[in-house]
């Protein structure tokens, strides 16, 4: 017997009120937007700016340990890993530890790096540290540029994407849904002020995958279901295609929503704030797909014969499998 999460035959309404989802959307991003502006980003090392101390010792590294006696140093964020690599010995245990600038300083001063060197050394008394660098403030500035220039990259190479795939009403479509679910992303990070660093920007430009991912998925159905049904409304043509691709969407989120727990609850501090992205862009991402994706095409209206591509539309590469 097959799982199935959603019945195989579903005949759900989506669009009773399409007015209403683009409502609860809107009021969600202009939200976000309120709380970026009063309250900000709570930016990690990345994007502050900081030191980096790579330390050695002949003990393993334990990151709890180090983590428990540098919290009462009170610097800050600080991020610390081990580092692995075959050409270790086996008394080579390296660790990096990244330090945020203080506050009206860009760079952590040489008492903090000593303070910091003794009290590892409570921990691993043969600790050395091998190399201090620190990133200046305007180093991470062209970080967030950089940063946010990626995914507005990302986002344009979905427009023209979908736009020769299908047509341009797909295309905003697809494209306001993963304006939705960035923004939202953001908004969450910022009113629950949960570290925002470069593995953010990478869970953003994944979820941002996942998501067109999710669209496209609907909106090639939504495509054979309008060559299918060329009499019937778009309202109920974009009910069947939803309808036919549910059992999909939803096994596909839950699959990948289980992983993402996993290694939310059991893989550490270093990726959780990674992870949290990519659960709550999982969540967007499937409903944006859905109540916003789809309600923009509703409401900007298709053309409805598909047997012949139009080239003036963008759709001469239609027929063609990718």
């Amino acid at each position: 017997m097959r799982l199935r999460l959603v019945p195989q035959d579903t005949s759900f309404d989506f669009f009773a009120r399409p007015k209403l989802w683009l409502g609860i959307s809107g009021a969600l991003m202009a939200l976000a937007f309120v709380s970026f502006l009063l309250q900000g980003l709570n930016f990690g090392i990345d994007f502050r700016g900081g030191t980096t101390i790579r330390t050695e010792s002949a003990q393993p590294v334990d990151v709890g340990a180090y983590r428990d006696a540098l919290q009462q140093l009170e610097l800050g964020d600080i991020a610390i890993s081990e580092v692995f690599d075959p050409t270790f010995g086996p008394d080579q245990n390296v660790a990096m530890i990244r330090i945020q600038a203080q506050e009206g300083e860009e760079a952590v001063s040489a008492e903090v790096i000593e303070t910091v060197r003794t009290t590892l050394q409570e921990v691993a008394p043969d600790i050395r540290f091998v190399s201090v660098e620190s990133v200046g403030p305007k180093v991470s500035g062209e970080l967030i540029q950089t940063a946010i220039i990626a995914v507005l990259l990302a986002i344009g190479a979905v427009l023209i994407y979908i736009w020769l795939r299908f047509e341009w009403q797909f295309a905003l479509g697809a494209v306001a849904a993963l304006v939705h679910d960035v923004i939202l992303t953001i908004g969450i990070f910022s009113e629950l002020q949960i570290r925002f660093d470069l593995a953010i920007i990478a869970a953003l430009l994944t979820i941002v995958g996942y998501s067109l991912n999710d669209t496209v998925v609907v909106f090639d159905r939504v495509r054979e279901n309008l060559m299918k049904y060329k009499k019937r409304p778009l309202r109920e043509v974009l009910n069947i295609s939803i309808n036919e691709t549910l059992s999909r969407t939803f096994m596909t989120s839950a699959t990948t929503l289980l992983a993402l727990v996993s290694l939310f609850v059991l893989g550490g501090d270093v990726i959780r704030g990674f992870v949290f992205a990519m659960i709550w862009g999982v969540i967007v991402g499937t409903y944006s797909s859905i109540f916003v994706a789809s309600t923009i095409l509703l409401v900007l209206g298709v053309k409805r014969d598909w047997s012949k591509p139009d080239q003036a539309a963008g759709t001469q590469f239609s027929d063609v499998d990718a």
